[in-house]
């Protein structure tokens, strides 16, 4: 009677009897495929952040609508001499930001805001050469471990959904009065940034241990600590959101004071937006256009971030696994730090410098969150404290 077979074996075909074991899964693939795809989605990951921030530059410094076309192939260049210089900027001048906003701009002003612009679409065009070389090149190499090539795929597929709504943001701002891209694609565009940056994280964490050693440690999951670290992720992407409705019409700018709002707690005329004429349209705009309601909106809900937050870090630090409790420490650390800069932002109104520190540590707080929530589910067993079992 044949042995029996060790957990996450599988019988092989080879061999005259087919009793041949080896390691089932992702880890009967090629060596160092699994540490390769890591280290590429780690590039990946660095790369989206770096659009995040230079997005976020963009968006302070008032240039996102600079380039008043979407041409992904030849967009790619710049403007290569004068003739060009003058071309792009003729384009520029028939948009109504321009016309009613920036009249006065000569063509050394139009090319210092050309290039943030610029640099933002080169760096999303970079990312997407860097997905589809690394999953060809994985993918004709055969090295892409098992169940991993839709996940992989998934990457690239939110990728280019963020270029094509990267461009129905930027179309919003080239008609009619606007001056600034509509504020809830803006906050579409970043809360799909986060998601990306998300997900790529979290197979970052996943690609950290060989599937054995996570279904091992899966076994340790502390599910209650998971659900509150879930809903914490759910949390600061809602927070994430609504920073982006703040930044989509400058509402950041508009109360440089705290804890008051200009002296009121809740500030005058919240749900009031002028139609133009006189009138007001009706009171759904104010959530979306109205910068006192909106900033306010975004204070009140990053209070309670906080809170809910100070909630999982005393369930996180009681962790029976020191890794596990360490990084619900930097999670309430990050959080801490965080709403001090929103802080510091609301006194100095906005200031880009400010701003972007703040947008930067969102990021750094989003990450913690996820891996935290990561150690939740998998936590590292040789990081348990002395004295527990």
């Amino acid at each position: 009677m044949a042995g029996k077979r060790k957990l996450f074996e599988e019988v092989s075909d080879s061999g005259p009897k087919g009793h041949e074991v080896k390691a089932g899964g992702i880890d009967a693939k090629p060596k160092g495929a699994r540490n390769g795809i890591r280290l590429w989605l780690v590039a990946l990951f660095l790369l989206v952040v770096a659009m995040i921030a230079v997005g976020g530059l963009t968006r302070l410094t008032d240039s996102g609508l600079s380039i008043t076309e979407w041409n992904l192939v030849f967009g790619t260049l710049p403007p290569m001499g004068e003739a060009d210089w003058l071309a792009e900027f003729a384009k520029y001048q028939a948009s109504p930001e321009f016309l009613l906003q920036n009249s006065a701009m000569v063509l050394e002003e139009f090319k210092a805001i050309y290039w943030w612009e610029w640099a933002h679409r080169f760096l999303g065009r970079f990312v997407g050469l860097v997905w589809a070389l690394g999953f060809a090149g994985f993918l004709l190499a055969r090295a892409i471990p098992a169940g991993w090539t839709g996940r992989l795929l998934t990457v690239g597929a939110l990728g280019g959904l963020q270029g094509v709504i990267g461009w129905w943001m930027v179309s919003s701002g080239l008609k009619g009065e606007m001056v600034d891209v509509a504020s809830y694609r803006l906050a579409t565009h970043l809360g799909l940034a986060f998601i990306i940056l998300g997900v790529i994280g979290w197979y970052v964490l996943l690609l950290g241990r060989s599937e054995v050693e996570l279904m091992t440690a899966r076994r340790g999951r502390e599910a209650k600590l998971y659900g509150l670290s879930t809903g914490l992720m759910h949390f600061a992407f809602c927070q994430v959101v609504l920073g982006a409705l703040v930044a989509g019409i400058d509402a950041g700018r508009a109360y440089p004071t705290w804890p008051l709002m200009n002296g009121d707690f809740f500030p005058a005329d919240a749900f009031f937006v002028s139609d133009g004429n006189g009138g007001s349209l009706p009171v759904w705009h104010a959530f979306f256009e109205n910068p006192g309601l909106v900033q306010f909106i975004h204070r009140m809900s990053g209070y309670l971030l906080f809170v809910f937050g100070l909630v999982v870090w005393l369930k996180g630090r009681r962790s029976a696994y020191r890794a596990t409790a360490r990084a619900y420490h930097s999670v309430m650390a990050m959080l801490l730090a965080q709403m001090t800069l929103g802080i510091y932002a609301a006194l100095t109104a906005a200031q880009v410098h400010v701003a972007i520190t703040h947008q930067i540590g969102a990021v750094i707080l989003w990450v913690l969150i996820l891996r935290a929530r990561h150690l939740s589910l998998y936590p590292v067993a040789g990081s348990i404290r002395e004295g527990t079992a």
